[in-house]
């Protein structure tokens, strides 16, 4: 029990929601075969089951949309955020940021992300 808490306190918090949604995209891609794993490793504070389950969540509870989630995976395999000065993606930078809101928040209570 003690190495699993040292684990965890040398674990590093995401910055914000944006870096923790490109870090489960990425790795979902990685454990997939789609991508080679990069050289760093960094231990973090969740597993990505962890992430997936908790976007379901706040999916089923209606706290992110369909639409939201249609562009986190967008962009998300873009490895980028919609920008809200091109006109084509306006409506996407919108729902984005309503998106890294809320997983900003949940992903805050349960200590994932520096608050």
């Amino acid at each position: 029990m003690n190495t699993q808490i040292q684990t965890i306190h040398n674990a590093e918090k995401f910055h914000n929601a944006e870096q923790l949604w490109f870090w489960f995209v990425y790795s979902r891609a990685v454990r997939s075969g789609m991508l080679k794993p990069g050289a760093r490793t960094t231990r973090r504070v969740c597993e990505l089951v962890d992430v997936e389950s908790l976007i379901t969540k706040l999916y089923l509870c209606g706290k992110i949309t369909d639409e939201q989630l249609t562009v986190m995976k967008q962009f998300g395999d873009k490895r980028r955020a919609p920008h809200q000065h091109i006109w084509a993606e306006n409506r996407a930078a919108d729902q984005w940021r309503r998106a890294m809101a809320t997983l900003g928040d949940a992903a805050a209570k349960r200590g994932w992300v520096e608050e």
